[in-house]
């Protein structure tokens, strides 16, 4: 593959993997709009590994935290906060997992890769997440997440194995509509991806790997490292200016892409 389009592919996959703009979604509109060859399930797998590694980087306290909470499960310390936050992230991944596997096996998830279903969640989850971020009320922070709230907000993330929706965009929604800060919200939607690009990625995997070669290899490696590079900028970026933006320039973006989306999917 051209270096290019592998630069230009993970690049997009690792800006938008975590901004609430939907990753998926720009990825399927990369060769639909622009002619380019579909970049294929390794360079998938590749450009998801480095924007885990970005965001386990940038949160890696909390990682190892959940770490440990692992461990203290397994010696049976129930209620410890480690303890709490790896049930959490488990507990909020099952709903996508469940979903993902039925979508998978009633084919509609070829169903749903089209320029017009993207424009129409583009446009309608980012109206979504203007309403709860300015109507959502900040008495919730991470220290309080819940296990009910966890797997509430796992129904939430399901919803975004329809391409357009963000992974991320419908998590902090949710979470801000159960009163969480923005902060608060983006962390929690960041920390629940790890263990959903975790799922998602093991499954691609073995798909991929009976037919890869060292050409391939070679290509998914260059694609994990640029989409790594861009995902920890954004992320970096994104969570600083959280402390004084709200999530309204990403709102008028998706609006404005989604109108466009519509307008050619239609005309």
């Amino acid at each position: 593959m051209p270096l290019l389009q592998l630069f230009l592919v993970a690049v997009i996959q690792g800006i938008t993997e975590f901004l609430p703009i939907s990753s998926s979604g720009h990825l399927i509109l990369l060769p639909n709009l622009t002619g380019l060859e579909d970049q294929g399930q390794t360079i998938d797998v590749a450009v998801h590994v480095g924007t885990l590694f970005a965001v386990c980087l940038y949160f890696r306290s909390d990682v190892a935290l959940s770490i440990r909470g692992f461990g203290h499960l397994f010696i049976g310390k129930r209620d410890t906060e480690a303890a709490r936050l790896f049930k959490n992230l488990v507990i909020a991944t099952i709903p996508v997992v469940i979903a993902g596997v039925i979508i998978s096996m009633t084919g509609l998830n070829d169903a749903l890769r089209s320029v017009a279903v993207i424009g129409w969640t583009m446009l309608g989850f980012g109206i979504v997440l203007y309403v709860f971020d300015q109507v959502g009320k900040t008495d919730q922070t991470f220290e309080g997440w819940s296990i009910k709230q966890a797997f509430i907000l796992g129904l939430w993330q399901a919803i975004a194995l329809i391409p357009g929706t963000s992974r991320s965009g419908i998590t902090i929604t949710g979470a801000r509509a159960m009163g969480y800060d923005r902060e608060s919200a983006a962390r929690i939607a960041m920390l629940m991806s790890i263990p959903t690009i975790l799922a998602s990625g093991t499954l691609l995997t073995a798909e991929v790997l009976s037919s890869a070669d060292m050409q391939v290899a070679r290509d998914g490696a260059i694609a994990a490292a640029f989409a790594f590079a861009a995902a920890l900028v954004a992320l970096t970026l994104m969570m600083r200016l959280l402390k004084s933006v709200s999530f309204t320039p990403y709102v008028i973006y998706r609006v404005v892409l989604g109108v466009i989306l519509l307008w050619y999917a239609y005309s």
